[in-house]
Formats: structure tokens, C-alpha cells, sequence
């Protein structure tokens, strides 16, 4: 019988300092694993790994950010040279500030969601594989969302960032299964978060809108998302890659 239970693994969560990334982390050091927290903001990482070690794991504050290839590699190094090993990677890091229409949207402003949404994740994933591989294998988990399936108004350059990731996501695990390594797709739906509630600001009636389309007419809090990251990256999931895991109250099938 499979049980829940991460002691002896090392976990990366970017984005891992507030809302849902910090739920997850610690959710995932809850389960036992130790892990790596890391953001942009460095205060905001060593309060979250406060707490994760408070819950008896080894837990490592790092900046960085996932938009930028050197910091990536440093993170790496980073991970390599405290723990010696990657065993679950959570690419929750994203970015959605163009809340504008497809002809308001910059070039600049495009490319910048998906340096964030979509070559973060790649790149990451694609130089931490290797070494996961040489360490037995793991889990990595991409954290999309359901506009990249179901997209809105007005969230173009986000949308298409996420539906990437997700097609990304495939490829993965077509190209690294036989490494050990499963890699599937974790897609929120409306979670209290920051960037939630500044679309919800950005956008007169987001929240209602977002209450009336999903079956549970409701906001879920951060912490309704740890059940589905905890499977994704222990062995319960052992047969599952390749796939989408949705959290959404019922968006997508409304």
C-alpha cells in the first residue's frame, strides 16, 4: 500500500513564498520532505522556511528569479551543494500582468509572461532533469492553470503561456520517463492569491465572475491545493504522467 510520505526527499517550489506556492511548500514539508523555497523576494522565502522547519524539515530560503537563466543555474547549484539532490520540482512561479486585450498588449510586455510562465519552467526543468536522473528519478510538476484550457478576455499573453506549459509538459514526460522521472500538470482554478486579487482589482467583476462559473460558486483558499500537489509528488501517483490534475470547483465543466 502506497502512503504519503516524502521523509529523505528534497523539494523546490519557485514561487514558493506566498499564496498558493507557499501552501504547497508547506504542504510538501508537511509530508516530509525538506525544501527549498525560493522567489524573488528573499524576506518573504526565510519567513516561509521558518515555518516549514517548524514542522521538522530541513528547509532553504534562496532568491531567484525564474525569468533569468543565470539565476536559475545558481539556484541549482544552490540546491546541489546543500542537499546533493532534487527529488520533487513544483515550477509554480508565474506572472500575469497584462490584464489587456490581444491589440493593447506590447511586445515587451508578451515576451515578459512567457520568459516567466513558459522558458522559466523549461529551462529549470530541463537542467534539473539530468541530475534527477542520476539520483534515481522524481517528480516534477508544472503548475498551469485552467485559463490556458478554458481562456478569458483579456488574458491573452498569460493563456497562451499556460496552454505552452502544458503541451511542455508532454513532452517531458515522453522524453524523460525512462529517467525516472513523472511530470504532470497541476491546473488551479480561482485560489485566493496575490495575483488573484490583482486581476480582481484590475478587472471590475473578476470575482463574481469567477464565483458564478465554477460549480462550488465559491473562492477556494490556498491550502485546498496541497491534497493535489502532495499526490502529484509522492508515490500515489506512481502510474500517472503526462496528464492535467484540475482544481477548479467545477470551472472547466461548467
Amino acid at each position: 500500500m502506497y502512503q504519503v510520505d516524502l521523509h529523505g526527499k528534497v523539494a523546490l517550489v519557485t514561487g514558493g513564498s506566498r499564496g498558493l506556492g507557499r501552501a504547497m511548500a508547506l504542504g510538501l514539508a508537511q509530508a516530509g520532505a525538506d525544501v527549498v523555497i525560493a522567489s524573488r523576494k528573499l524576506p518573504d522565502c526565510e519567513e516561509v522556511a521558518r515555518e516549514a522547519e517548524a514542522l521538522g524539515v530541513q528547509a532553504m530560503p534562496i532568491s531567484c528569479h525564474t525569468g533569468d537563466t543565470a539565476s536559475i543555474d545558481a539556484l541549482i547549484e544552490a540546491i546541489w551543494a546543500r542537499f546533493g539532490r532534487l527529488d520533487i520540482l513544483v515550477n509554480n512561479a508565474g506572472i500575469n500582468p497584462a490584464t489587456a486585450s490581444l491589440t493593447d498588449l506590447t511586445d515587451s510586455l508578451f515576451q515578459k509572461v512567457l520568459d516567466v510562465n513558459l522558458k522559466g519552467p523549461w529551462y529549470l526543468a530541463s537542467r534539473a532533469a539530468p541530475r534527477m536522473r542520476d539520483n534515481g528519478g522524481g517528480s516534477i510538476i508544472n503548475v498551469v492553470s485552467v485559463g490556458g484550457i478554458k481562456p478569458s478576455p483579456h488574458q491573452g499573453a498569460y493563456a497562451a503561456s499556460k496552454a505552452a506549459l502544458s503541451a511542455l509538459t508532454r513532452v517531458m514526460a515522453a522524453e524523460w520517463a525512462g529517467w525516472g522521472i513523472r511530470v504532470n500538470d497541476l491546473a488551479p482554478g480561482s485560489h485566493r492569491s496575490t495575483m488573484f486579487d490583482n486581476a480582481c482589482a484590475a478587472l471590475p467583476g473578476f470575482e463574481a465572475g469567477a464565483k458564478a462559473q465554477n460549480f462550488q460558486q465559491r473562492i477556494a483558499a490556498p491550502e485546498e491545493i496541497v491534497g493535489a500537489v502532495v499526490y502529484l509528488a509522492s508515490d500515489m501517483s506512481s502510474f500517472a504522467t503526462g496528464m492535467t490534475l484540475i482544481s477548479d470547483g467545477g470551472y472547466v465543466a461548467h
